[in-house]
């Protein structure tokens, strides 16, 4: 009998952080990479939020709390509910994690039976498949494409909907393309969800108030009320307020589905971190103008990296709403061939062929489900990113077409699309 689970076998690991760790062992071995897999801001914590887990910890705020967050986080996240998504939620209705992530699975845990499916828009955040998978529910791949900007439309959802599915996970702005849904789009697929009762909404918006451009963030249950007894909206600390490595995510939900969630988060990691709990209540009540500041940083690399990625051969990228990535497509380039003899049959041999030959570092299109295309995280300096935008463009000029007949360099991966078996 074989020591570990047949689940374990359906999951991969995060290609965004086996990226990222390839970057810190090649630097560590002397050579010279630029790193854009990661998806966190590089700004420091604020220091209000920094000053209040100092006065946590001297206070004696280190002991247990309970299971899914204390109350004085539960109360501010309510608040943070109501000011900015005119949300309503009672403590009951609300539920704090180690991250989004954690949240995001307990979700999934707490209702899903084998044969259950989910719908996940393509391209996705990488770990929604493999937590639906870990959960024992089948993904639903449904593509958008760069004609749509990358957004799930009305026709597509109705068409992905059947009597199994138990969830749509929706996330606005995305990760990987930084597409966001206006009101009115929004409204377009609640419109399609009233249709179907028994589909439940699992709302990602973890990168809201990462904004450009004047858009204007919008979330399903804020747009159609009637959603709100059937939605699950989920959020956290660690984009906007640069506090990845804190670990705090929350949600707000219907009361019978968040005790379902404490009950799985009671018997596996139980209350998040108490620090950061209280460095989170500090992050939500305290003052919001830095969020501005930052946006005008990240909108202005996005314009940078925008701009040179189009005056790459064979690249195309589109201008995104919100987060911190792009996600050029290299259509362009396919069948080429690298100054050291690799053929550029997919997307992961051109991330692959970039990082060997010119030392950048991005993830792959294909671990979003969509290729081929590759997402590239602009969460760095100025000079970070222009250098790698420059080399970017160098490997491109330099891939040559490859001679008739040659065979392809095996070792890709095929987009994800359909329902799993």
């Amino acid at each position: 009998m074989p020591f570990l689970s047949e689940t374990l076998a359906r999951v991969k690991p995060s290609p965004t952080i086996a990226v990222s760790t390839l970057a810190r062992e090649l630097k560590a071995a002397g050579r010279d990479v630029i790193s854009l897999g990661a998806g966190e801001p590089d700004f420091d914590t604020p220091p209000h939020v920094r000053e209040a887990a100092k006065k946590a910890i001297d206070a004696g705020h280190t002991r247990y709390t309970a299971p899914d967050g204390m109350p004085e986080l539960k109360a501010a996240i309510a608040r943070k509910f109501a000011r900015d998504n005119g949300l309503h939620y009672t403590p009951a209705q609300i539920s704090v994690g180690s991250g989004g992530k954690q949240v995001l699975c307990n979700a999934l845990m707490a209702t899903l039976d084998a044969g259950d499916e989910v719908i996940i828009p393509a391209p996705y955040w990488v770990s929604y498949p493999d937590m639906v998978l870990l959960a024992g529910g089948s993904p639903v791949i449904v593509e958008t494409d760069m004609e749509t900007g990358f957004r799930l439309t009305p026709a597509s959802l109705e068409a992905a909907i059947t009597p199994r599915t138990k969830w749509l996970i929706f996330n606005s702005p995305s990760n990987p393309t930084g597409a966001g849904y206006t009101r009115d789009q929004l409204k377009a697929l609640t419109d399609v969800l009233l249709r179907h009762p028994h589909v439940w909404v699992m709302s990602d918006d973890i990168y809201e108030h990462l904004v450009f451009d004047g858009f204007e963030f919008a979330t399903p249950a804020g747009v159609e009320p009637a959603l709100y007894g059937r939605t699950l909206t989920v959020n956290g600390v660690s984009k906007a307020y640069a506090m990845t490595g804190w670990r705090i995510g929350y949600a707000g939900g219907p009361e019978k589905l968040i005790a379902a969630m404490r009950k799985i988060q009671s018997q596996s990691t139980s209350n998040p971190c108490t620090i950061s709990q209280w460095a989170a209540v500090a992050a939500l009540d305290g003052p919001q103008d830095f969020i501005a500041g930052n946006n005008r940083h990240f909108e202005r690399r996005r314009d940078l990296v925008v701009d040179m990625l189009n005056q790459a051969e064979g690249v195309e990228c589109q201008v995104p709403d919100g987060a911190f990535y792009v996600y050029p497509s290299i259509r362009g380039l396919i069948g080429r061939t690298s100054p050291a003899g690799t053929r550029i049959d997919n997307d992961e041999i051109f991330a692959r062929a970039l990082l060997e030959e010119k030392g950048v570092a991005v993830v792959f299109g294909a671990a979003f489900g969509l290729s081929p295309h590759f997402r590239i995280s602009y969460a760095t300096s100025d000079d970070a990113l222009r250098e790698a935008c420059t080399r970017i463009r160098d490997f491109c000029a330099a891939l040559r077409q490859a001679p008739a007949g040659a065979e392809p360099e095996k070792g890709g991966k095929e987009p994800v699309t359909g329902k799993p078996a």
